[in-house]
């Protein structure tokens, strides 16, 4: 019989909860949590939001974030993020939180950045790029809970250089968009 990969469903020895196992050569093929990457980018005390051009949420706005890839540190994830979806080039300044999203198996860590050359433009996954000044954030289009999150992390610390980097909230929902 050939090698067919990872195939039953079970509980290998040691562990305690099932996997993907292959019975003919015992690999066991572990799912982890996706990372995700992004930035709150401050420009002249406005914040940059990007609306989604593709699903989840098309049409929302969120910050300039996604997974990271292979061999890719966070501050590099967020910095290509920044770039395909706002042609921006942005400095990290601080790690301004980190959350878990468990429902979606997410760890999102979120950056204070600001831009380190002029300009941005929608990049393929916006449908625009725009400046908010606090008040005139579109709070009824955000698409994510962690968006809001990230972004009442970054007031809360606007004037703070040094700081524990923000956790999800006390008793906020992770379940629902």
């Amino acid at each position: 019989m050939t090698d067919q990969g990872p195939r039953i469903l079970t509980i290998p020895a040691g562990d305690d909860r099932e996997r993907l196992t292959c019975p003919d050569c015992g690999f066991v093929a572990y799912e982890n949590p996706k990372m995700v990457a992004g930035s709150v980018v401050s420009v002249d005390e406005r914040i940059m939001l990007c609306r989604r051009a593709i699903e989840p949420r098309k049409g929302f706005w969120t910050l300039p974030a996604g997974f990271l890839e292979l061999n890719e540190t966070p501050e590099e994830g967020a910095r290509r993020e920044a770039w395909e979806e706002a042609r921006a080039r942005i400095s990290i300044n601080a790690l301004l939180a980190v959350y878990s999203v468990p429902r979606i198996s997410q760890v999102q860590l979120i950056y204070r950045a600001t831009l380190a050359e002029p300009g941005f433009e929608a990049g393929p996954e916006s449908l625009e790029v725009a400046l908010f000044t606090w008040a005139d954030i579109p709070w009824n289009e955000i698409a994510f809970p962690s968006v809001r999150w990230a972004l009442d992390e970054y007031k809360a610390r606007l004037n703070q250089t040094v700081f524990a980097p923000g956790v999800n909230p006390p008793g906020m929902v992770v379940d629902r968009f």
